[in-house]
């Protein structure tokens, strides 16, 4: 056999496969075709058929029994009102107005008597305020600022004649002075206190005069 022959030969056997292949789709494509047909027209008979049933109405219902007729309830009769009357009270006399009495006004009680007037002032037991003073106790600050001058002062002198407080009634224009003066004065003046007359120890105030002058 020539190659022209054998050539031939298998041209046509493809040929012949393709063919059969072609019918093969085709009767697949009529038998699925006419399965989907059959599918669907039953479908549409059991829709066309199906019925549906409507629910019977509910029941009526019965009117409620009229209720039992009761006997009108017995008149009831009131007794008889009385007449109550006042009782009338004989005449009575007139009731004479109670004049208020004034308040009694109570007189206050009376300030307490002032103390007994002094019959003497405090005298000083130390001899002269001014000789309390000692060159030593000028302050050294006052010396180096040469500061000098006269202070007044006020002392208190209680019931045992010993000064209990001491205030500036008049500078001397240096603080020092003024503080120094107190100090001294409160620490070593002693007194003869004041007397009452009933010759009681009292409290009094003296006042004095201290010069602070620079050697």
């Amino acid at each position: 056999m020539s190659y022209a022959q054998r050539k031939e030969i298998g041209t046509n056997r493809t040929l012949s496969i393709v063919i059969v292949a072609l019918v093969h789709v085709l009767l697949g494509y009529v038998i699925v075709t006419g399965l989907a047909y059959n599918v669907v027209k039953k479908t549409v008979e059991d829709l066309k058929t199906f019925d549906v049933e409507e629910e019977p109405p509910p029941p009526e219902e019965q009117p409620p029994p009229p209720p039992d007729t009761l006997p009108p309830p017995p008149a009831i009769s009131s007794p008889p009102r009385v007449l109550q009357l006042p009782n009338l009270s004989p005449m009575q006399a007139p009731q004479t107005p109670m004049v208020p009495q004034p308040p009694t006004l109570t007189a206050p009680p009376a300030p307490p008597a002032p103390p007994a007037p002094r019959v003497s002032q405090p005298r000083s037991v130390s001899g002269n305020l001014q000789g309390l003073i000692r060159d030593e106790d000028y302050p050294e600050s006052a010396i180096q600022n040469e500061e000098q001058g006269s202070v007044t002062v006020s002392l208190s002198v209680g019931p045992n004649g010993r000064v209990s407080g001491c205030t500036v009634a008049s500078s001397s224009g240096s603080r020092s002075l003024d503080s120094t003066t107190c100090r001294v004065l409160s620490s070593r003046a002693r007194f003869t206190p004041a007397q009452d007359s009933n010759g009681t120890a009292t409290s009094a105030t003296v006042r004095q005069v201290i010069k602070w002058v620079l050697n």
